[in-house]
């Protein structure tokens, strides 16, 4: 019995948090309420890991990272916004300042889009956006932000 309430369960969170089909047994209007949430609180944490990320696309911030993230499950706040931020990047919508906070972050640390991001140790230069940053021993600055 303790194995099917786990399966259960697994199927509620699946269809919680990463896009799964609605579980038998559950109204669909209550789960899609704690869905949208859910998802609102994720945002929530996200913008507070990428201020610029999310003050850069402003009114707009809500429904981009819901669009985004809806069906995806979370890998952390941290690197939930590091997606989100090249996705926008590779479409052509990365704001200024997003493009001014993901340079930083590429200079400062290494990420491949599937382990935690690790410091850089070495120097290292990024650019995202028309945004020039560097990192030297452990310091990130900003050379050239984007274009506004």
């Amino acid at each position: 019995m303790s194995g099917d309430l786990a399966a259960r369960q697994a199927e509620l969170v699946a269809a919680l948090v990463a896009g799964g089909p609605l579980p038998p047994g559950f109204a669909p209007a209550p789960v899609e309420a704690a869905r949208r949430a859910l998802l609102r609180k994720r945002a929530g944490d996200v913008a507070r890991h990428w201020p610029l990320l999310a003050a850069g696309l402003g009114a707009d911030w809500p429904a981009a990272f819901t669009g985004w993230a809806a069906g995806r499950p979370t890998n952390g706040s941290l690197r939930d916004g590091w997606d989100l931020a090249r996705a926008l990047r590779d479409a052509g919508t990365l704001p200024p300042l997003g493009a001014d906070e993901l340079a930083g972050r590429e200079a400062a640390s290494r990420y491949d889009g599937h382990a935690a991001p690790r410091p850089r140790r070495l120097p290292a230069l990024a650019r995202t956006g028309g945004a020039v940053a560097v990192q030297l021993a452990g310091r990130v600055r900003l050379l050239r932000p984007a274009p506004r």
